[in-house]
């Protein structure tokens, strides 16, 4: 049967095309600048990339050109042929699991939109528009937050006054929950072991680090919002929280830190890249400031990858995935070179053999002796969600 995984963005929307259960790609594709002007949209269709610029006021419109390229080309007859939806949505708050479209459900997206206000209404956007132009299917929402609610108590409390939780729901959240989810469930198959004790480091344009214990999420980097943690492409990451009220006080909005912190900070305001690729470009050349943006990355990689490893005190591997972590293989190393302390022994020629771009995209990056395993595994997250929707079918 054929199932839709579905990412919408405020003006975006990313999706593919599922043969179900062989979980074989059909078709993906990105619609972009919805309600804006020169709005596009490109798909992927038996090793062919097409671009098709049309006219995007909103996301319905989107989705029936997306269910226009299905028919075209030869993916379903009918729409009847897609029997389920799976929809991306950041913040889930409480909810453990992925969930069928309801007014209940659509109403708790809605209320957790405070705290996730660039992701939240976009996707029920998304949501809205798939059931009006596809309303047979089964419409299910997965949630980023939802692989991380068994995180205890311990550690997804905050030390501020209680009414900031209990009020106003401040906590750890955590996210790309989905993408952990999907790596687990590799890691299991791989050691032949469901209580699965990994750390996973998600390293992308956003990255995050989660510690799995018995399979089940534990710690995880990110906190409240999707800007804490690690240093990425444009966020900061972990600051003395003073930091903001300072900035305040010296004449900056609220808004304006927020966008310094989530958009110019990070890789960018060291380095003066954004993009990794060109971070390891500068450090070829000798550009000290990519040098020093690559050390504090890497730096704070380590940092949470060792407190994650006396927090678990039984690890059976350590799991590079997400963009950087596929294709970075000097930050892999640096990583791995200073985890040396813990017995773990970097295998350089296999590391250096390992992308996505190469011809192996996955494997061990570690010698035989080496008292941890390192790993690379590109994850999956929109056949994650293609899972999800056609259990709802079964």
């Amino acid at each position: 049967m054929k199932v839709l995984s579905v990412n919408a963005g405020s003006s975006s929307l990313k999706f593919s095309a599922y043969e179900m259960p062989e979980e074989k790609l059909l078709i993906s594709g990105y619609f972009e600048r919805i309600g804006m002007d020169k709005s596009f949209y490109t798909i992927k269709v038996n090793g062919e990339k097409l671009k098709k610029e049309v006219d995007l006021p909103n996301h319905e419109v989107a989705f029936k050109y997306l269910v226009e390229e299905l028919m075209d080309q030869k993916i379903v007859e009918n729409l009847d042929e897609i029997k389920a939806i799976g929809h991306r949505s950041v913040q889930g708050g409480s909810i453990s699991s992925s969930v069928e479209v309801s007014d209940e459900v659509i109403k708790t997206i809605e209320d957790n939109a405070p705290l996730a206000p660039l992701h939240n209404p976009a996707s029920i956007v998304g949501i809205k528009s798939a059931m009006k132009v596809v309303p047979n299917a089964h419409h299910v929402v997965i949630f980023d937050t939802s692989f991380h609610t068994t995180i205890p108590l311990e550690n997804y409390l905050y030390p501020v006054p209680r009414e900031w939780y209990t009020k106003y729901r401040v906590r750890r959240y955590g996210f790309h929950g989905t993408s952990y989810r999907y790596i687990t469930s590799i890691m299991q198959e791989k050691l032949h072991k469901e209580n699965v004790n990994l750390i996973i480091c998600h390293i992308g344009n956003g990255a995050s680090i989660c510690a799995v214990k018995d399979g089940k999420s534990i710690n995880t980097s990110m906190g409240f919002t999707p800007v804490s943690g690690l240093m990425m492409s444009t966020r900061c990451g972990e600051i003395d929280p003073s930091i903001v009220t300072y900035m305040i006080e010296n004449g900056m909005s609220a808004k304006e830190v927020s966008n310094a912190l989530n958009k110019e900070s990070g890789l960018i305001a060291i380095g003066g890249y954004s993009d990794s690729r060109d971070i390891e470009e500068g450090i070829k050349n000798g550009n000290e400031d990519c040098i020093l943006a690559q050390k504090m990355l890497v730096r704070r990689i380590v940092n949470y990858i060792t407190n994650y490893y006396v927090e678990l005190q039984e690890c059976d591997g350590i799991v590079f995935t997400a963009g950087l972590g596929e294709n970075a293989k000097a930050m892999r190393e640096q990583v791995l070179e200073q985890l040396g302390i813990m017995g773990i022994k970097i295998d350089k020629e296999a590391n250096n053999q390992i992308a996505s771009y190469l011809d192996k995209n996955e494997g061990v990056i570690t010698t035989s002796d080496s008292k941890v395993s390192a790993y690379v595994i590109p994850t999956n997250e929109e056949v994650m969600m293609a899972r999800d929707a056609y259990s709802f079918v079964k």
